[in-house]
């Protein structure tokens, strides 16, 4: 698929968005511009997370993941429902590879609903699909 049609194709749904380098790096950049972009490295953190295979390394990333992300006043405080951040808060200590999915899930849904359509209007999105798709007029009409 051409370059241009990955960034229409970004169009289609955040998953293609954040399946994609170029498209995942220009929704971080809009999202840093909303002051948000807690809620894609969260996200991310959690992808990285669930393919974790020893104990010790799932120990000490969920930790890692609940004080930079869940705990209150954490730097990268997300913004997910009392009863979430307080199951994840009682279970932290015995952390299983999908303690974070319900808190991951309402992120994902945040994003989704609310972040990625406005990503869709913004300069970022629109500057990026206008280079994408003059690239791909200079390479198919080099003779203008």
């Amino acid at each position: 698929r051409s370059k241009a049609g990955e960034t229409m194709a970004w169009s289609e749904s955040v998953d293609t968005v954040l399946a994609d380098k170029e498209g995942l790096a220009a929704f971080r950049t809009f999202l840093k511009s909303e002051f948000s972009e807690e809620n894609v490295e969260f996200w991310l953190a959690c992808e990285d997370f669930k393919k974790t295979k020893s104990s010790t390394k799932i120990a000490s990333k969920a930790r890692k993941i609940y004080s930079d992300f869940i705990q209150a006043d954490a730097p990268k405080e997300i913004n997910i429902d009392f009863h979430t951040k307080n199951d994840i808060s009682q279970n932290i200590s015995e952390p299983t590879l999908s303690c974070f999915d319900a808190a991951q899930g309402s992120i994902y849904s945040l994003m989704a609903k609310d972040s990625f359509p406005r990503f869709l209007r913004s300069e970022v999105y629109k500057e990026l699909a206008k280079k994408h798709q003059d690239r791909n007029q200079k390479r198919w009409l080099p003779f203008l």
